[in-house]
């Protein structure tokens, strides 16, 4: 029994050091790369959103004809490879959400958790602001995206939209 207890204080002790050491970090080098990688990808997802603009643009003329050969063949592409990077900024916020709702959990139980909700809501905001753009593109371009291609975005996009509000 002895030896228990003395294990037991052990335990204990660095159990508060770790305790001290990680509160005064703010974020830890995980949460960090984290942060970035997600900022990369809405930036490469926001600059997709201005290519398929300036595609539009150029393909289309004065008078709404279309006057780049190139244009309807490439718009195509861009529109979903944009939605696919658009899905996986979505699982990085849904990943996060699922990380916060288990510190919640774990709080529940007396964990100390320093989880602030600002970052949180910022991504979620980056995202749905990127999302409205990216749709719009694609209802501007809907005529060279042809009905079938169309249809399977705007069905991508209300799965996008209701997984973020549903969790």
């Amino acid at each position: 029994l002895r030896l228990v207890a003395v294990m037991r204080a052990i335990l204990e002790g660095e159990k508060a050091a770790v305790l001290k050491r990680d509160r005064h970090l703010p974020l830890s080098f995980h949460q960090r790369q984290e942060e970035l990688k997600f900022s990369l990808g809405l930036q490469r997802l926001q600059h997709r959103v201005r290519e398929i603009q300036a595609l539009r643009e150029e393909g289309l003329g004065q008078d709404g004809a279309v006057q780049s050969p190139t244009a309807p063949r490439e718009l195509p592409t861009l529109v979903l490879e944009a939605v696919k990077e658009l899905e996986a900024a979505k699982q990085q916020v849904l990943k996060r959400i699922q990380i916060w709702k288990r510190q919640q959990q774990l709080a529940g139980n007396g964990a100390i958790v320093e989880e602030n909700l600002a970052p949180l809501q910022k991504r979620c905001e980056n995202l749905v602001e990127v999302y409205f753009q990216l749709q719009q593109q694609v209802m501007a371009a809907s005529a060279e995206l042809g009905p079938e291609l169309l249809s399977r975005l705007l069905e991508r996009f209300n799965e996008v939209l209701s997984s973020l509000v549903k969790r």
